[in-house]
C-alpha cells in the first residue's frame, strides 16, 4: 500500500511505495533540537521506495551515536523531513509527525533515556534503552 508525507507548507511532497520496517522514539540531544525540545518518533522505510518532489535542504551532522548523518528538511516551512545514516544509505527515516497517517506505525523502542530531560515521559509499555540500539536492517 502506498504511503505519503510532506512539509507543513507543501512545497516537499513524499511518495512511500514501502510498509514501515520500524519506528523509534529518540531522544538524543539532537531530535530534540529536531522536535522542539521533545522527542522525535522516527519511520523508517527502505531508501529505493522513497520519492521526494520539491527543494530538501540538507543539514550535516554527527549523532551522540557517532554516526554521520544527513538530516532533510523543507527550506520553506522548516518542517524536519528526512534522517539518513551515511553508514545505512538503504534505509531512510522520516518523521512520523510528516506523514499522512502519523497513526501509521507507532514506536517500537525509545531510545537515548539517558539523554531526555528529567520532565520526559516515557511509555511503559514500550521498552526504553539508555543510548543507540542496533540497526534494524
Amino acid at each position: 500500500m502506498p504511503h505519503s508525507a510532506g512539509c507543513l507548507c507543501g512545497a516537499v511532497r513524499i511518495a512511500i511505495d514501502a510498509e514501515p520496517i520500524a519506528a523509534r522514539m529518540c531522544w538524543c540531544r539532537l531530535c530534540q533540537y529536531l522536535g522542539g525540545g521533545a522527542a522525535t518518533v522516527n519511520v523508517c522505510f527502505p531508501s529505493d521506495k522513497i520519492m521526494t518532489s520539491g527543494e530538501v535542504r540538507w543539514h550535516d551532522s554527527v549523532a551522540d551515536s557517532g554516526n554521520a548523518m544527513k538530516r532533510g528538511f523543507c527550506p520553506t516551512c522548516g518542517t524536519p523531513l528526512f534522517s539518513l545514516a551515511e553508514s545505512r544509505p538503504h534505509l531512510t527515516f522520516i518523521r512520523a509527525g510528516a506523514l499522512e497517517d502519523p497513526s501509521l506505525i507507532g514506536p517500537q523502542a525509545v531510545i537515548w533515556t539517558d539523554a531526555a530531560p528529567t520532565w520526559a515521559h516515557h511509555d511503559p509499555d514500550l521498552p526504553h534503552y539508555p543510548a543507540q540500539i542496533p540497526p534494524v536492517v
